[in-house]
C-alpha cells in the first residue's frame, strides 16, 4: 500500500511510519514531513519523484498533481479510472496521512501580520484530505493523530486491510476537519477585513466539542461543551472540584458576564442566571461580604464572581458557607489553599482574554439560530432628570449601577440598590408590578432611601406609588411609554427623583 504523508503536526508520526513501512507500506511524504521521516531513517520517496515536479513557490505548490490527486481519486471497482491509471503511470494511493497548516495557532500570535495569517492557509491539503474522504472506501483518509495507534493495531490484526467501519469513521472525521478549517478561516478573516460589516447574509459555524459535562439541565439529559470558531477548548481553568455542568457553565457565564458590568472592586451572586447579591466596595473582601449579606438565603448553593484577584480575606469569607462554584480572574495561593479545603466548591480561573469574542450572542431557535449584538451598555447617553427633584451624587452611583445590574436580570426586571449593595430583584415576572413588589418586599426595611431601576418602561404610576409606600429615594427606566408623565407626576407627588435613559434591558 502506498501512503502520502504530509502533516504540520508531527506528533506521532515517526512511531506510526515506521509501523507502516514494517507492515509492507510505501511512504511518500512532503517537505519538512519528509525530511524528518528520513533524519529518523524511515524509507521514505520524495513528492517530487512521483510527480516529476518540484515544490515551488515556497512550498505553495507541490501535492496539486494529477499523480497525487489520480491516485487518490482512482476508483477501484471502476475499469475505467483503473486503465486511466495506467496508462497515464499513476501510482494507487491507499491511505493520505494529511494534517493543516496551524492557521488557528498563527492568528493567535501577538501583532501577527495579515500576510503571515494568509500564509497559513492550507490549499493542498484539504484537497488531499477532500479526495480521500470522497473516495473513502478504498482510501484511509487519517487527520487525526490520536488515530495512529488505532489503524496501526486493526492492520496487524487483520492482515493489512481496515474495516470499512473504520474507513467511514476516517472518513467524517475528515470532511469535519476539512469543514471547520474553512469556517475558522472565514470567521477570522471577516472579523479582520469586516469588522464592522453589519449581519451577512450567510455565516458559518465550527463547533468542536471541548468537553462531556456531567449531565443538562436535569439529570436525565445528556450534555457537552462546543467551542466556537477556531476556540481551543475552554475558555478558563477549572483549578479545584468536580466536572461542570450544564447549568454550572450557564450560570457562570451569567455571573462574569455581571461582574464585568461593576465599576470597581465587586462580587455578584447568582441563582439560575439571576443576581441575588452584588455590591461594589473599597476592597474584594467587603464588596463580597456585602453581598452576601443583602440575601444571605438566596446565597445557599450560589454561583460567585468575583472581578478582582480572590485573596484569602475573602476565600475565607467565601468559605463560611456552601457554594457551588467562584469565578475570578486570578486566585491567589493562599485563597486557593483555603477554598480548596472544601471539596465540592469549583474554582474557575477566567483569563482576561477569555472575554474576547466577536461581539455576538448566538441563541438556538425554531429550527435556526437567532443571531444579536450582545447588550454590551448600560447608557450611550447621559439620562434625563425629569422629575422636579434630581438625584444626587451618591444616588446617581447607585442608580448607575442598578441599570447595569437590571440587564442581567430576566425581564420583567426590577433591582433595588442602595450605598453600592445590590438590596432587592425582582426577576422574570408577568406583570412589571409584581416584579416591583417582589424587589420590594427583598428590601424589606432597607429599601427606604435606596434607588430603583427597571429594565423597561413603567406602563402605569403602579410601580411608582408602591416604591414610594416602600420609601424608595430615586428611580432609573428606560422611559418611552405613553403613560410616562402619569409616572413623572407620580414621583414629583411623593418626592421621588426619576432619570430616564432611553435604553431598554430586556433579557429574555
Amino acid at each position: 500500500m502506498r501512503v502520502l504523508v504530509s502533516v504540520s503536526d508531527k506528533t506521532g508520526i515517526v512511531d506510526f511510519c515506521r509501523e507502516l513501512v514494517a507492515l509492507g507500506s510505501e511512504i511518500v511524504s512532503t517537505g519538512g514531513t519528509y525530511q524528518l521521516l528520513n533524519a529518523n531513517g524511515v524509507a521514505t520517496t520524495p513528492i517530487e519523484s512521483v510527480t516529476g515536479f518540484p515544490e515551488m513557490m515556497d512550498g505553495r505548490v507541490k501535492t496539486l498533481h494529477p499523480k497525487i490527486h489520480g491516485g487518490i481519486l482512482a476508483r477501484r471497482d471502476t475499469p475505467s479510472h483503473l486503465e486511466a491509471a495506467e496508462t497515464h503511470g499513476i501510482g494507487l494511493i491507499g491511505m493520505v496521512v494529511v494534517n493543516l497548516y496551524p492557521f488557528e495557532a498563527t492568528t493567535q500570535k501577538p501583532g501577527v501580520s495579515l500576510e503571515e495569517v494568509i500564509e497559513n492557509i492550507d490549499i493542498g491539503g484539504p484537497s488531499m484530505i477532500r479526495s480521500a474522504a470522497k473516495n473513502y472506501r478504498s482510501v484511509a483518509v487519517v487527520v487525526n493523530p490520536d488515530r495512529y495507534s488505532e489503524i496501526v493495531a486493526e492492520l496487524k490484526s487483520s492482515g493489512g486491510s481496515l474495516s470499512d467501519r473504520l474507513k467511514e469513521d476516517l472518513a467524517l472525521e475528515a470532511f469535519s476537519h476539512t469543514g471547520r478549517y474553512d469556517t475558522v478561516i472565514a470567521s477570522y478573516l471577516t472579523g479582520r477585513l469586516r469588522a464592522n460589516a453589519e449581519f451577512p447574509d450567510s455565516t458559518n459555524l465550527s463547533l468542536q466539542k471541548s468537553m462531556d459535562l456531567r449531565y443538562g439541565e436535569n439529570p436525565h439529559q445528556k450534555a457537552a461543551f462546543y467551542s466556537m470558531n477556531g476556540q481551543s477548548g475552554v475558555p478558563f481553568i477549572q483549578l479545584h472540584g468536580k466536572e461542570l455542568s450544564y447549568n454550572n457553565l450557564i450560570d457562570l457565564e451569567a455571573a462574569w458576564q455581571l461582574a464585568l458590568d461593576l465599576k470597581g472592586p465587586g462580587a455578584a451572586i447568582i441563582k439560575h442566571t439571576n443576581p441575588c447579591g452584588c455590591a461594589i466596595s473599597d476592597t474584594i473582601v467587603s464588596a463580597y461580604k456585602m453581598a452576601y449579606e443583602s440575601d444571605p438565603l438566596s446565597a445557599f448553593g450560589s454561583i460567585v464572581a468575583i472581578n478582582r484577584s480572590v485573596d484569602e480575606a475573602t476565600a475565607n469569607e467565601i468559605a463560611k458557607t456552601f457554594v457551588e462554584l467562584v469565578v475570578a480572574p486570578k486566585f491567589e495561593p493562599a485563597a486557593v489553599d483555603v477554598l480548596t479545603k472544601k471539596s465540592a466548591i469549583r474554582l474557575i480561573e477566567m483569563p482576561e482574554s477569555a472575554v474576547a469574542s466577536d461581539g455576538r450572542v448566538y441563541r438556538h431557535c425554531c429550527g435556526g439560530f437567532l443571531v444579536q449584538d450582545r447588550d454590551s451598555i448600560v447608557y450611550d447617553q447621559m439620562p434625563e432628570t425629569v422629575t422636579q427633584t434630581a438625584p444626587n451624587a451618591a444616588q446617581l452611583q447607585d442608580m448607575e449601577m442598578a441599570f447595569a445590574l437590571v440587564k442581567h436580570v430576566k425581564s420583567n426586571a426590577i433591582v433595588v440598590v442602595k450605598d453600592g449593595v445590590l438590596i432587592g430583584t425582582g426577576a422574570g415576572q408577568m406583570s412589571r408590578v409584581d416584579s416591583v413588589e417582589i424587589a420590594l418586599k427583598k428590601a424589606g426595611a432597607e429599601a427606604k432611601g435606596a434607588v430603583l431601576a427597571s429594565d423597561a418602561f413603567f406602563p402605569f404610576k403602579d410601580s411608582v406609588e408602591l416604591a414610594a409606600k416602600a420609601g424608595i429615594a430615586a428611580i432609573v427606566q428606560p422611559g418611552g411609554s405613553k403613560r410616562d408623565q402619569e409616572s413623572i407626576d407620580a414621583c414629583n407627588a411623593y418626592g421621588i427623583a426619576m432619570i430616564l435613559t432611553g435604553i431598554r434591558h430586556f433579557k429574555h
